[in-house]
């Protein structure tokens, strides 16, 4: 198949086009980094230098394609001032706006879109809503296109982002912890359900969850601490105004940062998990302790 895979060389997108070009496809990357053209090639894919805000460029790389992999990036840099949630939102549907123009002009007829936990819901779930309301725009695509979903759990790197406190504070802290169930996934077994996704012959929309593990914050912080000798390590809670302030204390805007603690608070009382327990599949084969060895080296050099 001729596969093109947005998202450059990024979390997903290095495994997932490493793990195509494994299987015999012809894969085409699109990144925005004129620097990652040699080593997009020394894969052995094509790279397609441009940005999602130019449809003409994206119509074009399309053209042609069995199946093309769609991702957003939409959060930014997430201390500028002026990049507010209105920002990140009114940004996200640009670029799936223009996915569905390319899609439609250029006639590709198979679309994997990751998309994440939390998206079956308009509100409530924070900045998630941008996969609420991308994955509604996909949809409105002509019947003959194949769409599948894939609705992410939480990154296991995202964990990387306690490497601070940890540092300085010898705790993980958020508002949820202790027992709340977190559900988090590998960017390889995302990888491992995009493939399955792009090979498949079925014709119908559908939606599917990937997780890798399943654990309580008190049961993550004691694999984290393990791996870095720390094995009394305690995940704390917060409460929504102490997470709001730690977050601003650490550079994000306002904005964002509210965003961020009305999806914690969700995650908190469990409604962002609902529609997942409704339809979870069997879980992924990397766990919190493989992911926990990469911690735990990145954890010494900082």
């Amino acid at each position: 198949m001729n596969i093109v895979v947005t998202g450059s060389l990024g979390y997903v997108s290095q495994p997932l086009t490493e793990k195509l070009l494994q299987k015999g496809h012809s894969v085409t990357v699109i990144s925005s980094n004129p620097d990652k053209q040699k080593k997009i090639e020394a894969l052995g894919a094509r790279a397609a230098i441009g940005i999602i805000d130019d449809v003409d460029f994206i119509i074009s790389t399309f053209t042609g394609a069995d199946a093309v992999y769609c991702m957003l990036a939409p959060y930014g840099n997430l201390a500028d001032p002026t990049n507010t949630a209105d920002e990140v939102i009114k940004r996200a549907e640009t670029f799936v706006t223009n996915y569905k123009q390319a899609i439609e002009k250029s006639g590709v007829k198979r679309i994997v879109y990751l998309s994440s936990i939390g998206a079956d819901k308009a509100t409530g779930s924070g900045l998630i809503s941008v996969h609420y309301h991308a994955e509604n725009t996909l949809r409105a695509l002509p019947s003959d296109v194949n769409v599948s979903f894939i609705r992410a759990a939480g990154f296991y790197k995202n964990m990387l982002g306690y490497i601070h406190t940890l540092k300085h504070h010898n705790s993980i802290a958020a508002s949820y912890g202790g027992d709340d169930r977190v559900v988090w996934v590998s960017n390889l077994d995302i990888a491992d359900a995009v493939v399955n996704e792009l090979e498949s012959q079925e014709t119908d929309r559908k939606v599917s969850y990937v997780a890798s593990e399943e654990l309580s914050c008190t049961e993550a912080a004691a694999i984290l601490g393990t791996a870095i000798g720390k094995p009394d390590l305690t995940w704390q809670i917060l409460t929504d105004q102490q997470q709001l302030m730690a977050l601003k204390a650490h550079g994000m805007n306002d904005s964002i940062a509210h965003n961020f603690v009305e999806m914690n608070a969700s995650i908190h009382n469990g409604t962002f998990y609902e529609d997942y327990d409704r339809h979870k599949l069997a879980l992924g084969k990397v766990k919190l302790k493989d992911f926990a060895r990469e911690f735990g080296v990145i954890y010494q050099q900082q």
